[in-house]
Parts: C-alpha cells; sequence; structure tokens
C-alpha cells in the first residue's frame, strides 16, 4: 500500500463497495480488472473510480487492460485496516445488540466483537453468539487488561452518554453509536454514527413523493 495516503470521506467511503465487486470478479476467476468495468458495476463513474484506486494502489494499471485484482484486493484490505483484526466490545444485548453479536460479516472487515455487557442480571454471565455477557462493571477493567479501542454502544438514547464515557474513561478510542442521540466526547475519540431512524425517514419521504407523483 502507498504511504501517507488521506483519501476523501466521500473515497473511503467508496472502498468496501469496490472491495466487495473485486472480491466477485475474483470469484470468477477473473485476474485482471478494469476501473470501467468496477465503475460500470458499481454504477460509478469511471475517471473517479480510477483517481480513486490511482490513490492506494501500488502499481498503476496496464493499458487497456487494467488492474491485478489480487493486487488491488490487498491494496484495499491493507488500507481499510481489514488484515488487522480490530478487537471491540458491546454494550446493550437487546434485540439489535444480539443482532450484531450474530453477524459473522465483521470478520471480513477485521472486527471482532470479543465480548458483550449489560446490566440485566439475566442475560449477564450467558454466552450469546459465543460471546458472553458481562456486568457493566467489568468494562473497564476488560478493555485497559485487553487494549480493546473500539466500542459499540447499542443501548437506548437516555442511558448511550453514560455508556459513552464509561468508554472513555476506559481508553476506547472509536465509538460505533447505534442509539439516537448526539455523544460528547472528548476531541480524540471518533464517533461513527448510525442513525436508523434518519435513514427510515429519507425512505419515507422518498415513497411518500414518489406516491404523491404517481396520483
Amino acid at each position: 500500500m502507498k504511504k501517507d495516503v488521506n483519501l476523501t470521506v466521500q473515497a473511503l467511503q467508496r472502498m468496501p463497495y469496490y472491495l466487495q465487486c473485486l472480491r466477485k470478479v475474483k470469484e470468477n476467476g477473473i485476474q485482471i480488472v478494469s476501473a470501467t468495468a468496477i465503475a460500470n458495476e458499481l454504477n460509478l463513474n469511471d475517471v473517479l473510480v480510477r483517481k480513486d484506486i490511482s490513490m492506494i494502489c501500488t502499481t498503476k494499471g496496464k493499458p487497456k487492460t487494467g488492474f491485478i485484482v489480487d493486487e488491488l484486493i490487498e491494496n484495499i484490505e491493507d488500507y481499510l485496516g481489514y488484515n488487522n483484526t480490530m478487537d471491540a466490545i458491546l454494550v446493550g444485548v437487546g434485540s439489535l445488540g444480539k443482532a450484531l453479536l450474530g453477524n459473522s460479516e465483521f470478520n471480513k472487515f477485521g472486527l471482532n466483537i470479543i465480548a458483550a455487557f449489560d446490566i440485566d442480571e439475566d442475560i449477564i454471565n450467558q454466552v450469546i453468539c459465543g460471546k458472553k455477557v458481562f456486568a457493566i462493571e467489568k468494562l473497564q477493567n476488560l478493555c485497559e487488561r485487553m487494549h480493546i479501542h473500539i466500542g459499540i454502544i447499542t443501548v437506548p438514547a437516555e442511558f448511550a452518554q453514560e455508556v459513552a464515557d464509561k468508554f472513555v474513561n476506559s481508553g476506547i478510542k472509536a465509538i460505533w453509536n447505534f442509539a439516537l442521540i448526539k455523544l460528547s466526547v472528548p476531541e480524540d475519540v471518533l464517533v461513527q454514527n448510525e442513525n436508523l431512524a434518519a435513514s427510515l425517514a429519507v425512505l419515507s419521504q422518498h415513497l411518500r413523493n414518489e406516491m404523491d407523483e404517481n396520483k
């Protein structure tokens, strides 16, 4: 992978789609692929795709043929950190929390949820989807002992800030937040919000507009 590459947020968000496309291409036995082919598969501009790929690919694409698929896959996985498993913990073992614990796809992206935490005595010490559920009081000790830097929040909004505070005090540097609340954290802590309600609102508005136009 090229050193000191700083992709834009938009380019970074496109990388997993490129990777998915490349893996599909590899499964079909194709060894060299062009930026145009990737762009057509993903309905993107080929100039944009070529620019994104050139930022991280260690070699230039071959004229009139394209990029070596295996090499490009390796470059993208390396850049995104998929080759270096990132251990994480999850707080809130409700329906959403259980769904995330059972999602084996995370392993493909280098994320490994090693444990879960909750306050419900009925599920503490249980093993759910292969992950043990601990009492929330044990969170800081485990994070510090195992050097965990990624925390996932799947608790109701009213408890999310308290969990975020525990994360910060435990050395967590990146928070994946599924609670519908804006968290207050130090500047050196990254928060990635997954606002399911906002996404649903966009879908609902789109459908309403489509239905109104068809009346």
